[in-house]
């Protein structure tokens, strides 16, 4: 409640809804013993809400803690200031995923702490998950491992009738796991990291749904478009944007190539990729090298610069000039400084190639997965 006593609108951070049977008490009591847990209910302020789908609980840092952890939304540097090593120690992953929820800008919203649960759970798997995928680069080819995928024409690759959907997963993008790198863009790699993760959470509180999954995975699978309408949730928008440096571990992120030339080389219209924490994102190339943000907007930048047509006039990207492009800027602190200042503006709309730089203004996340509350429908084969 606010000082009039009256529910108060949602602000921002998590906003939490009683499960079926429980109060509003009891959902409150329910996750300040969760935050407890993560040494973090005593920086949180918890207040009712309400809007019209009725009465729920949203938590959030409080403003002098969020103004410390995460100064204006930047949640990039909050393992850095809480000295979380989010690698060698999940609990440490768990908690930054929690506080980077914690100071949204916007209202992360759950019909039930079980959701919450979940949705932690499958950002956990999916940044597990991106920190060994690892590609073998190629714009044009695309391949699988035989022994669990096959292609079919008229849709793409499938699984095998008897494969296993997250060993599968597993294979085609970590090389740990087949000892072999595939080719396939980072755009379809960010799909399987996510939909391992999805599947990893649902073997736990779904079963029915990922048998429902694997078997559709047989048949043909969810990609591009259709992946994003059945799988993920978006927050942020164009006309409102989230700030640019408010990032969840486990967030699936849009750069975007500014320079038209450039982003007609095939496989260079923009990066995407996973946000793993620390500041950190997913490198599908060089995985034991994941990128800074300053790290991804000097390599988007410079694709211009490296930028050739080859024997058939295709525009195409010199990859060994870019790197050097690279090496070299970092050497320059004002060329840096230039750089970083105009490729960390929002990115223009599609189609439009004027003063925007590489930043999107949303991000993706996993749709809810828990019986009797999940929203994430999945179409017949």
């Amino acid at each position: 409640m606010n000082e009039s006593g009256k529910a108060a609108r949602p602000a921002g951070g998590i906003l939490l809804r009683p499960e079926a049977g429980q109060t509003i008490a009891q959902a409150k009591q329910n996750m300040l013993a969760r935050l407890d847990a993560l040494d973090l209910a005593h920086c949180v302020v918890a207040s009712n809400v309400l809007d019209t789908t009725g009465q729920a609980m949203c938590f959030s840092l409080t403003a002098d803690q969020a103004a410390d952890w995460a100064p204006g939304h930047d949640t990039l540097g909050l393992a850095g200031r809480l000295q979380l090593d989010t690698e060698q120690r999940g609990a440490d992953l768990t908690r930054e995923i929690v506080l980077a929820l914690l100071v949204a800008p916007i209202p992360v919203a759950f019909p039930g702490i079980n959701e919450l649960v979940s949705a932690v759970a499958i950002r956990g798997n999916i940044v597990r998950a991106a920190r060994k995928t690892m590609l073998s680069f190629h714009t044009s080819q695309a391949e699988r491992p035989s022994d669990c995928w096959t292609y079919k024409e008229d849709c793409g690759f499938v699984i095998l009738p008897g494969a296993v959907l997250a060993t599968a997963l597993a294979k085609a993008t970590q090389p740990d796991v087949s000892g072999t790198l595939y080719s396939f863009s980072c755009y379809r790699a960010t799909e399987y990291v996510i939909l391992l993760g999805i599947a990893e959470e649902l073997a736990h509180c779904h079963p029915a749904m990922l048998r429902q999954l694997q078997a559709l995975w047989t048949e043909r699978p969810i990609m591009s478009g259709e992946f994003h309408e059945v799988f993920l949730r978006e927050q942020g928008s164009m006309e409102a944007p989230l700030p640019p440096r408010y990032f969840v571990p486990g967030d699936r992120v849009w750069f975007r190539n500014p320079h038209e030339a450039s982003s007609e080389a095939s496989g260079y219209e923009g990066s995407w990729v996973i946000y793993l924490g620390a500041g950190l994102f997913a490198n599908f190339w060089k995985y034991q090298q994941p990128y800074t943000l300053a790290d991804k907007c000097l390599e988007i930048f410079h694709w211009r610069n490296a930028l050739y047509l080859d024997e058939q006039g295709q525009a195409r990207i010199d990859e060994s000039r870019v790197e050097t492009l690279v090496a070299a800027s970092r050497l320059d602190a004002t060329e840096t400084e230039y750089i970083l200042a105009l490729m960390q503006r929002y990115r223009d709309p599609r189609g439009v190639y004027q003063d925007g730089g590489c930043m999107d203004t949303t991000r993706e996340f996993a749709r809810w997965v828990q019986p009797g509350t999940t929203d994430l429908l999945l179409p017949k084969s």
